[in-house]
C-alpha cells in the first residue's frame, strides 16, 4: 500500500459518519410506544372488570408515563447489546475498525483545561501532573497548551494550589509543555464563567479545547485520538467520552465503579445508535471545537424564578443542544479505555452530588421551548429532568396502590349496586394477566442488567478476574442494587419537591475521597426515610399482609437506611472484597500507566512540604481577547461560521459588563 492510501486510510479510520440518522428515533418511537401500549393495555385489563377507581386510574396514569421511561431504557440496552455483540459501529452501521492508526499526525494547536474550585489540592496536582506527562511521552508535546483555570475562593486553599504550582514546575522541568496556571478572584458564572474567561482570553490560539473535570484523568493515547478525532471532523463540534470511575476504596464506591465498568459500554452504544449526532454534553472528558463554543454557547440568564430562572445551572445539556442548533455536529465515542473520572464514595455524598443535578435538569425543562433545538436535544433535556422525576412517580404510584389496597380491605364490598339487580357483581382476579404483567416488568427493569452481564461474559470476562468473579460481582451489585434503588428513590423524590417549592442547593466542590459517614450523620440522613417505611410497612402488615410481602423488597432498604449508609461508606470493607476478588475491574487487574502515575504520587505528595515554596503568581500567555456570543433562546440560531469579534469590541464589552456588575 502507498503512502498516501495509508494516510487516506488512516483517516477514514478517525471519520465519524451516521447512516439511516433520518429513521432512528422514528425506530425507538415505534419500539417505545408498542412496548408501553401492550404495558398500559394489560394494567388496564386488570383493573377494568372489577370497575375503575380513581386511585386506580391514578396508578394506570403514572404507570403509563413510567413505562415510557423503563422501555426507552430497555430498548437502549438491547440495541447496544446488539451493535456490541456484533461489533457493528453504532454511527456508521458497519463493522467496527479494530484500531487506529496511531501514526496519524497532529497539525494545530489544542489546549487541555482543568476548571477547578475549591477542591483538594493534592488530587487536582496529581491528577493535572499526570495527564501533562502522558502527552510528554509523545510525539506532540509542542501542539498542546495546559490550563489549570481555578475559581477557588478559600483562602487557604488558594495559597496552596499556589505552592503546589511552583512545585510542579520545578518537577515537570524544561522540557514539559507550556502549562499555566489562572485564578479567578471574583468566580462570576461558576464553572461557566470559568470557561468563558478562558476562551475571551486564549481561547482563539486553539482549535479545540479538551475539558476535563477536577478529578478526571485521561491517558496519552485517548487525548491523542481525541484530538485526532476533532481534526479530520471539521463539521464536528463536540465529542464526548465515556469517563469511567476508577480509584475506589469504598464499598459503596466500588459497587458504582463496578456497575459502570459492567454496563457503560453497552448502555452507551446503545445510546449513540438513537442521538447520533446530536449527542450530549457531561461536562467533562470531552473535546469541544473552541470557534463554534464561542459562536453559539454564550449562555443567557433566564428570566423568572427558580428552577426555571436565574444562572444556567446543568450547562452542558445545553451547550451541546446550542451547538447541535447551529449546525455543528457532536457525537459521543464508546470505547472507553483511557478515560477516567472519580465518583463520591458514599451515599450521603453521591445524594448532595445528585441534588445539585436534580435542580439542574429540571431547569432544562423550561428550555424545551427553545428555538432550533433539534429533537434529540428536547429528548436529552425531558429524559434528563425524567431521570429524577420518575422517582417520585414510582413513590406517588406505590402511595396509590397502598390507598387502594387499605380501602379494599377496610371497606365492605358491595356486590349489589342496584336495587332490582338479580345477580351480584364479583370482585374478578385475572391472576393470569397480572403474573404476566409483572414478570413483563421485572424483565423490563433487569434483562439490561443480563445482557451487560452476558455481553462481558463473552467478551470481556478477563476484564474483571474471570468468570467467577464476575458472577460473584454481579449478584452483589444486583442485591445491592435492589437494596439501595428504594433509598435513591425517596432521596431523589424529596430533592424533585423541593426543587418545585423554591428550595435553593449551593453548587460547591463535591467530596471526591472516600469517607466513612459517622452513625450521626447516617442516622440524620435516614431518619424520615426510615420512619416513613416503618409507618407504611406495618398499616400494610397489619391491614393487607400480601402487599407487605410485595413490598418487602422496597420497605427493607429504606428501614435498614442507616446501617446501610454507615457500612457501605466503608474504606475496609471495600479493600476486603476487593482481595476476595468482588467488583475488580480492568484497571485493577491490568494498571494503566497514567492511574499508576496517580495512585504513586498520591502516596509520596507532602501537604506539608509545600511550606517551603512561596505562593508566587504564575506569568500567563498573551490574550488574544473575543468576546463569547449570549444566545437568544427565542431566535433563530445564529449563522454557523459568524467571525467573532475584534479587539476593540471585546474592550467595550468587557467594561459594560464591569459598569453593571
Amino acid at each position: 500500500m502507498s503512502h498516501s492510501n495509508r494516510d487516506t486510510l488512516s483517516v477514514k479510520q478517525f471519520r465519524l459518519s451516521v447512516r439511516g440518522r433520518s429513521w432512528r428515533l422514528l425506530f425507538m418511537f415505534t419500539l417505545v410506544a408498542v412496548s408501553t401500549a401492550l404495558a398500559g393495555y394489560s394494567m388496564f385489563e386488570i383493573f377494568r372488570p372489577n370497575r375503575f377507581t380513581e386511585l386506580e386510574m391514578i396508578q394506570l396514569g403514572l404507570a403509563m408515563v413510567l413505562f415510557v421511561w423503563l422501555t426507552m431504557s430497555f430498548w437502549t440496552a438491547v440495541i447496544g447489546f446488539l451493535l456490541k455483540l456484533f461489533h457493528i459501529d453504532p454511527l456508521s452501521l458497519r463493522r467496527e475498525i479494530a484500531k487506529s492508526d496511531t501514526s496519524l499526525p497532529i497539525f494545530r494547536r489544542h489546549a487541555i483545561v482543568m476548571p477547578v474550585y475549591n477542591e483538594d489540592t493534592q488530587r487536582i496536582m496529581v491528577g493535572f501532573e499526570a495527564c501533562v506527562r502522558e502527552i510528554m511521552a509523545s510525539d506532540y508535546a509542542d501542539k498542546y497548551d495546559f490550563y489549570m483555570l481555578s475559581d477557588t475562593q478559600n483562602d487557604e486553599l488558594a495559597v496552596a494550589e499556589l505552592k503546589a504550582w511552583q512545585r510542579l514546575q520545578l518537577r515537570l522541568g524544561k522540557k514539559a509543555p507550556n502549562t499555566y496556571y489562572r485564578r479567578r478572584e471574583d468566580n462570576w458564572g461558576r464553572k461557566v464563567g470559568n470557561i468563558t474567561d478562558f476562551c475571551e482570553r486564549w481561547g482563539g490560539q486553539y482549535e479545540s479545547m479538551l475539558v476535563l473535570d477536577a478529578d478526571s484523568v485521561m491517558s496519552k493515547a485517548r487525548i491523542l485520538d481525541m484530538t485526532r478525532r476533532i481534526e479530520t471532523n471539521p463539521e464536528a463540534a463536540m465529542i464526548q467520552t465515556i469517563p469511567m470511575p476508577v480509584r475506589q476504596d469504598t464499598f459503596f464506591g466500588r459497587f458504582v465503579q463496578f456497575a459502570a465498568h459492567l454496563y457503560s459500554p453497552m448502555l452507551a452504544t446503545g445510546l449513540s445508535f438513537w442521538q447520533t449526532d446530536s449527542a450530549n454534553y457531561w461536562g467533562h472528558n470531552a473535546i469541544i471545537r473552541v470557534e463554534p463554543f464561542m459562536q453559539h454557547c454564550g449562555l443567557p440568564t433566564l428570566k423568572g424564578r427558580a428552577p426555571f430562572g436565574g444562572d444556567i445551572l446543568s450547562h452542558d445539556f445545553v451547550e451541546a443542544a446550542l451547538l447541535r442548533r447551529a449546525g455543528w455536529e457532536c457525537y459521543l465515542i464508546t470505547d472507553t479505555d483511557g478515560s477516567y473520572e472519580e465518583v463520591p464514595g458514599n451515599m450521603v455524598d453521591y445524594a448532595i452530588r445528585d441534588r445539585r443535578w436534580v435542580q439542574g435538569n429540571i431547569q432544562h425543562l423550561g428550555l424545551l421551548r427553545t428555538k432550533g433545538l433539534k429533537l434529540t436535544n428536547r429528548l436529552h433535556f425531558s429524559f434528563g429532568a425524567f431521570a429524577y422525576m420518575s422517582s417520585l412517580l414510582l413513590f406517588l404510584m406505590l402511595m396509590a396502590g397502598t390507598a387502594d389496597a387499605l380501602v379494599k380491605a377496610l371497606v365492605d364490598p358491595v356486590y349489589f349496586t342496584s336495587a332490582h339487580q338479580l345477580f351480584p357483581d364479583w370482585q374478578i382476579a385475572r391472576e393470569g394477566l397480572m403474573i404476566l404483567t409483572l414478570w413483563g416488568t421485572i424483565a423490563l427493569l433487569f434483562m439490561p442488567k443480563m445482557l451487560g452481564l452476558l455481553l462481558t461474559i463473552i467478551q470481556r470476562r478477563k476484564d474483571f478476574g474471570g468468570v467467577f468473579r464476575l458472577l460473584f460481582g454481579s449478584v452483589v451489585e444486583l442485591f445491592m442494587a435492589v437494596l439501595i434503588a428504594p433509598m435513591m428513590m425517596f432521596y431523589h423524590s424529596y430533592f424533585v419537591i423541593s426543587v418545585f417549592i423554591g428550595h435553593q442547593v449551593k453548587w460547591e466542590a463535591q467530596a471526591r475521597e472516600g469517607r466513612m459517614v459517622p452513625w450521626k450523620v447516617a442516622i440524620s440522613k435516614a431518619a424520615v426515610m426510615t420512619v416513613l417505611a416503618a409507618a407504611w410497612g406495618g398499616a400494610t402488615f397489619y391491614y393487607t399482609p400480601s402487599l407487605f410481602l410485595w413490598l418487602l423488597p422496597v420497605l427493607t432498604g429504606m428501614v435498614f437506611a442507616a446501617p446501610i449508609i454507615r457500612l457501605t461508606s466503608s474504606a475496609t470493607l471495600g479493600r476486603v472484597c476487593r482481595k476476595l476478588g468482588i467488583f475488580v475491574i480492568q484497571e485493577e487487574i491490568r494498571e494503566a500507566a497514567v492511574l499508576k502515575e496517580v495512585r504513586v504520587e498520591m502516596e509520596k505528595f507532602d501537604i506539608a512540604g509545600l511550606a517551603q515554596f512561596n505562593a508566587i503568581v504564575p506569568s500567563l500567555p498573551m490574550a488574544h481577547p473575543a468576546h463569547m456570543q449570549v444566545q437568544d433562546l427565542k431566535k433563530a440560531p445564529l449563522p454557523k461560521r459568524q467571525r467573532v469579534l475584534p479587539r476593540a469590541e471585546v474592550l467595550r464589552l468587557n467594561a459594560k459588563r464591569k459598569t453593571a456588575a
